[in-house]
């Protein structure tokens, strides 16, 4: 009996770690100021690049690119081939996003797989990841 007791006791903590892994929107939202903090002036990166990629601009120069690659790089989301490494970037989804973006998120990281065409160009790559992310869904569209 008190094995089995146990063993109720186990899986129920591993159910609430596991809803309490993922991030809150409010924890989002400051994760994403973080990541733009760092990459926009290290890329100089303007607002209006920025902010035209969240409306579907995608006609960057070199810095709003490399801007894409930095973010990407955050979450080791480009390999050292500049191809996108969507198996990570699907267990960083599982672990660490709101559920409100979590599956449509996951849905867009496996569509967007062979997503690069330009393996020649780092940032021309994570353009090109960034950019099919979007057309998944663009309102839901989860990079900073």
């Amino acid at each position: 009996m008190i094995m089995k007791a146990w063993w109720v006791v186990f899986a129920a903590s591993i159910a609430v770690e596991s809803v309490y892994c993922a991030m809150t929107e409010g924890q989002m939202v400051a994760a994403v100021k973080l990541i733009r903090n760092v990459c926009q002036p290290k890329n100089k990166a303007t607002n209006a690049q920025i902010e035209g990629m969240h409306k579907g601009d995608w006609d960057q120069d070199q810095n709003g690119m490399c801007y894409v690659s930095c973010v990407l790089g955050y979450y080791k989301l480009q390999l050292p081939d500049n191809s996108f490494d969507w198996e990570t970037g699907v267990k960083v989804i599982q672990a660490q996003a709101p559920p409100s973006i979590a599956q449509i998120a996951l849905v867009s990281v496996q569509n967007c797989k062979d997503a690069v065409k330009t393996l020649s160009d780092k940032c021309r790559a994570a353009l090109e990841i960034a950019k099919c992310i979007y057309d998944q869904n663009p309102e839901k569209y989860f990079l900073p």
